[in-house]
């Protein structure tokens, strides 16, 4: 198997629904998907809308808009559906005391994985599959040991994986987004919660890799899985761990951010150069700060310039990594959907970090690298703690021949900065100084109509 991904309120009862809540279920339910696609139609080889690019903005049939192929999108799915299973046995653990902190980070991280622009690898895949289902059955006998019960009703629980990568492909296509006779309410339902349990995951994820962890979110998570399973789920019950999943994911954004500010200092104003310096170089994409500070250790005193991609330009700002490692220089490249072109034309290696990897092009795929829960085909993964491989190549290439100047931009404006000049601010508004607010949320979108940047 590849390298192991593992470190270490209540539900709404029926006829309790609060005005609110009733409010909001209608345009709630208005996310179910704007089409059926019958399972083993030979026309939908695949079908997936879980992220904005999806096509025409109802679904992925064929092939993903981010490059995602049908045999990997099954094998998401058969992921998804053994996670249920792994999550009922840690659920059904936790009532008699049995809790395994390896499950608990392999949920999440599995999870994470199965996010759009995250693992495009199938090989990946089975390696997670299979550990899923032995992590469930192992857990399954560690809860009838400890005198509780599982509940082997559902498929998920008790599903025998096939023996090779083809046959989990084919199994996986009886349990997409579609399968099943479900009421469509239900499913959209069903579904915003699965989305929203990836997110949590990712940010669940995140946080453990910086030592911050929540048990009260894990608990949460395995519940919220389980209860996908219900043979006869009710609206309300849905609807309960829904609005819990959004309060969850503040507590997992909270321990997110205390993780970064914890290890690395609360972000200060700094200027980021969009030029380059004259040589080698190292590019760092992505999101995890901690992937960002463990090249950067291992670059050190080499004659390598590092430089941050996309949604890294904020890990300028902190104190932590930009004070302590010079050799961080700038930023390099736009939004996501532009890396083929300006991978292209980087002189150095490049290192993957969670998600946004597109298909790489042939001309620098033996300079790409991967690292955690992202991957590519035939794209070389590389461990946390073992860079070797992409100092060697980035040591190997030309770099940058001379330096350049650009633009230069500013980063660093959180919390703490904007707090301690909230007079200045609330007096720059009353006199008008001060007449918009700008809110970036999210990365840059490929159509114009979400294109902020332009």
């Amino acid at each position: 198997m590849s390298e192991k991904h593992v470190s270490r309120r209540g539900f709404i009862k029926k006829g309790t629904l609060g005005v609110a809540a009733s409010a909001l279920l209608p345009s709630l339910l208005k996310s179910g998907p704007a089409f059926a696609v019958e399972k083993g139609d030979k026309e939908t080889p695949m079908f997936c809308y879980q992220c904005e690019q999806t096509f025409k903005g109802k679904g992925c049939t064929r092939v993903g808009i981010c490059g995602k192929k049908p045999d990997v999108a099954a094998l998401q799915d058969l992921l998804v559906h053994t996670l249920k299973g792994l999550s009922v046995a840690a659920d059904a653990g936790r009532k008699v005391g049995v809790i395994d902190a390896d499950i608990d980070r392999f949920v999440c991280m599995a999870l994470f994985s199965t996010l759009t622009n995250v693992d495009f690898d199938p090989n990946r895949f089975e390696d997670l599959l299979v550990e899923s289902v032995a992590l469930r059955d192992q857990m399954i006998k560690r809860v009838k040991k400890a005198g509780g019960t599982v509940d082997l009703s559902h498929d998920a629980t008790t599903i025998k994986l096939k023996s090779t990568l083809d046959g989990l492909v084919k199994q996986g296509k009886n349990y997409g987004l579609m399968a099943g006779e479900v009421d469509p309410d239900l499913r959209s339902l069903q579904h915003m919660l699965l989305f929203g349990l990836k997110g949590l995951a990712a940010y669940a994820d995140h946080a453990a890799e910086l030592g911050q962890e929540d048990e009260a979110v894990y608990a949460y998570v395995h519940r919220a899985m389980a209860g996908l399973t219900a043979a006869e789920p009710e609206m309300n019950t849905l609807l309960g761990l829904v609005l819990e999943c959004g309060e969850t994911n503040l507590r997992a954004m909270e321990l997110l951010d205390a993780g970064n500010t914890g290890t690395y200092g609360h972000p200060v104003p700094t200027e980021v150069p969009l030029g380059v310096k004259k040589g080698k170089a190292i590019l760092v994409s992505g999101h995890d700060l901690g992937d960002l500070e463990r090249i950067l250790k291992a670059s050190q005193g080499k004659g390598i310039y590092v430089y941050t991609h996309g949604e890294m330009l904020p890990c300028h700002g902190y104190p932590g990594l930009k004070e302590k490692y010079p050799h961080l220089y700038g930023h390099y490249g736009t939004a996501w959907q532009n890396q083929k072109r300006e991978f292209d034309l980087f002189p150095g290696a490049i290192l993957m970090t969670t998600n946004c990897i597109q298909q790489p092009k042939r001309s620098y795929k033996k300079s790409i690298f991967t690292t955690g829960t992202v991957g590519w085909p035939g794209v070389t993964h590389v461990g946390k703690k073992n860079f070797g491989a992409v100092i060697d190549r980035a040591i190997e290439l030309p770099g940058f021949p001379e330096d350049t100047e650009d633009k230069k931009v500013l980063v660093g404006f959180g919390r703490n900065a904007v707090l301690g000049v909230a007079d200045k601010v609330i007096a720059g508004v009353k006199n008008e100084d001060i007449r918009r607010f700008f809110l970036v949320g999210g990365c840059d979108g490929v159509r114009k109509s979400r294109n902020f940047y332009r």
